[in-house]
């Protein structure tokens, strides 16, 4: 049992393999948790540091090293391992001292993204759609522009959840924890009308595959600088071009506060 050793005889990979069995299962977004945890674990230099050496400064190259990958990537394992830690000296009742990750300093975020579709770029992309094995490409694209979902709430989301008769699709879990009911317009119960009834979901793909086929698509329009999740800030700003007010626009995309749109608006 862990209570008969001590921090020497367990290093930052047993820690970090313990809660990808014990506690990421629990998690909504447990795959894409799975595999920045299996990226982690393959850094054999990290993760064959015992716990009594781990020292702040060992997070902190680590943390300059991952940074060039991103700021966001690197935020997201330095917090992972921060809450790894926790859990391990509070929930498991492992000895181990302060944690070393919650003294160093955080990367800081970009600045928010502003990128839309620029001119042509729609139908470069929709061109290169036709050509791809991916039927579910082009109609995941359409869905995020005319509603601003996220990839993810698309991608899980349930028939029986869907009214295309009320126009309407409910999303029970959001990123925010809470839910919320999406309208749809014309275009979006067209694209989701097509989509096949046989399975529980109008896209029964995993974020993986859709990741890539999303990477294939952007290098085969030729556009290297639009992430997906650029969609949502174009149809956040196509709202507020066509006059919708603020709290309008929270209701659909499940904003919290209405700072959170002030980048999208357009003076």
């Amino acid at each position: 049992q862990w209570q008969e050793k001590t921090p020497s005889q367990y290093t930052i990979g047993n820690m970090l393999s313990r809660y990808l069995d014990i506690v990421t299962p629990t998690k909504r977004g447990r795959e894409q948790e799975e595999r920045r945890l299996q990226r982690l674990l393959r850094d054999k230099q990290l993760m064959s540091i015992c716990l009594d050496k781990a020292r702040p400064c060992i997070f902190a190259d680590f943390r300059d090293h991952r940074i060039k990958d991103g700021v966001r990537a690197c935020q997201y394992d330095l917090v992972l391992m921060r809450h790894a830690w926790n859990i391990a000296k509070i929930e498991w009742g492992w000895p181990l001292p302060d944690n070393p990750i919650s003294l160093i300093r955080m990367p800081k975020n970009n600045p928010p993204r502003e990128r839309r579709l620029r001119d042509g770029e729609f139908e470069r992309l929709k061109v290169a759609a036709e050509k791809s094995r991916s039927w579910y490409l082009w109609p995941v694209v359409v869905l995020a522009i005319e509603t601003a979902m996220r990839r993810g709430e698309i991608l899980e989301l349930s028939w029986e959840h869907i009214d295309l008769d009320k126009r309407t699709v409910f999303l029970p879990l959001t990123k925010n924890g809470s839910s919320r009911w999406v309208p749809l317009n014309d275009k979006a119960v067209a694209t989701l009308s097509k989509a096949p009834k046989d399975t529980d979901r109008p896209f029964p793909v995993t974020d993986v595959a859709f990741r890539q086929a999303w990477d294939r698509l952007r290098t085969r329009a030729n556009i290297t600088d639009l992430t997906f999740h650029d969609l949502r800030h174009e149809a956040i700003s196509r709202m507020f071009d066509n006059g919708m007010k603020i709290h309008e626009v929270m209701a659909v995309s499940g904003h919290r506060t209405a700072s959170q749109l002030f980048r999208y608006v357009q003076v």
